[in-house]
C-alpha cells in the first residue's frame, strides 16, 4: 500500500501518517525502488491504534509510553490519568456554566452592566447604588469596587460586598464632598469633614483591606492601596487616609471597652 492508501484504510490524512512518522510512533516502512514507502498489514494495525488512542484523547507522548509496552506506562494507567483529567475539566466546565447562569438569571433586560461580567454579590451592590450621579467620584469608586470584585477571593468577596451594600444610602453624600475637593489641597480644611462623612458610613470590615500606611508597613493590601490611591487628587487621598484612620480608631475603641467589660 502507498501512504494515500493506507490514510485511506484505517481513516487519517496522509499528513498525519507522516506526522506520526517524524514523531517516532510509527516507524518508517521499506522503500520500493522507486522510492515510494511500502505499507504493509502490520504497519495498517499499528496506525489504526494510533487513531484510536489519539481519538481517547491521548498526546502523542502518552501514545508513546502504551506503544512502549513493559517499558513504558500500561495503557490502563494513562487511560486512568485520562478519565481523572476530563472528570476536572468536566467540573470545571460545570463550574463555568453555573456561573454563566446565574449572569443571564439576574441580568435586567437581557442586559450586563458595562464593567461585566461581574460577580452576582457586586451585581447586587450595584442595584442598590441606584442610578449614579454624573460624578467623577462617582465613576472612581465604580471602577474601585469593579477591581475588588475581580481579585478579591470568592469567599472574602461576598461578605465585603454583602458588607458595603449598607453604604448605598450615603454614597451620592460621599460623592458630592469628594467631588468638591478634586483641585484642592491636602490641608484644606474640607478634607476632614468629607473624611468624618465617609468614616461613618464605612463599617470597620470595609477598611480591612486598605490599611492606612499599606506600603510601609508591608500588609497585603499594599498594592490594592496603590491603585486606590494613584487614582485620587491630593486632597481625596488625604481624605481617605484619615477615614481609614478614623474607623481604624473607632475600632480600636470598640475592642478597648469590649476587653474592658
Amino acid at each position: 500500500m502507498r501512504i494515500g492508501e493506507i490514510a485511506a484504510l484505517v481513516g487519517v490524512t496522509p499528513r498525519a501518517v507522516r506526522h506520526y512518522h517524524q514523531s517516532g510512533l510509527l516507524p518508517e516502512p521499506p522503500r520500493r525502488a522507486n522510492g515510494y514507502r511500502e505499507y504493509g498489514v502490520r504497519d495498517a494495525v499499528l496506525l489504526a491504534r494510533i487513531r484510536r488512542l489519539t481519538e481517547l484523547g491521548l498526546g502523542l507522548d502518552e501514545v508513546r509510553d502504551v506503544l512502549a509496552g513493559d517499558e513504558g506506562r500500561g495503557l490502563v494507567e494513562v487511560l486512568q490519568e485520562l478519565a481523572d483529567d476530563l472528570a476536572r475539566q468536566e467540573a470545571v466546565l460545570r463550574e463555568r456554566r453555573e456561573r454563566l447562569a446565574v449572569l443571564l438569571a439576574e441580568a435586567p433586560a437581557g442586559h450586563l452592566p458595562a464593567d461585566g461580567p461581574v460577580s452576582p454579590e457586586f451585581a447586587a451592590l450595584l442595584a442598590g447604588l441606584g442610578e449614579l450621579p454624573a460624578s467623577p467620584m462617582a465613576a472612581k469608586d465604580r471602577e474601585v469596587l469593579a477591581l475588588l470584585d475581580a481579585v478579591v477571593p470568592a469567599e472574602d468577596r461576598a461578605r465585603l460586598m454583602e458588607t458595603l451594600r449598607g453604604t448605598a444610602s450615603s454614597a451620592h453624600e460621599v460623592y458630592a464632598l469628594f467631588d468638591a475637593l478634586e483641585d484642592a489641597a491636602p490641608d484644606d480644611p474640607r478634607v476632614e469633614g468629607a473624611a468624618r462623612v465617609l468614616a461613618g458610613c464605612l463599617p470597620d470590615a470595609a477598611v480591612a483591606g486598605l490599611p492606612e500606611r499599606a506600603v510601609d508597613r508591608g500588609l497585603p493590601g499594599a498594592l490594592l492601596a496603590d491603585a486606590v490611591f494613584a487614582d485620587l487628587s491630593p486632597a481625596q487621598e488625604a481624605a481617605v487616609r484619615l477615614a481609614i484612620r478614623l474607623v481604624q480608631e473607632r475600632q480600636e475603641r470598640q475592642e478597648g471597652q469590649e476587653g474592658a467589660s
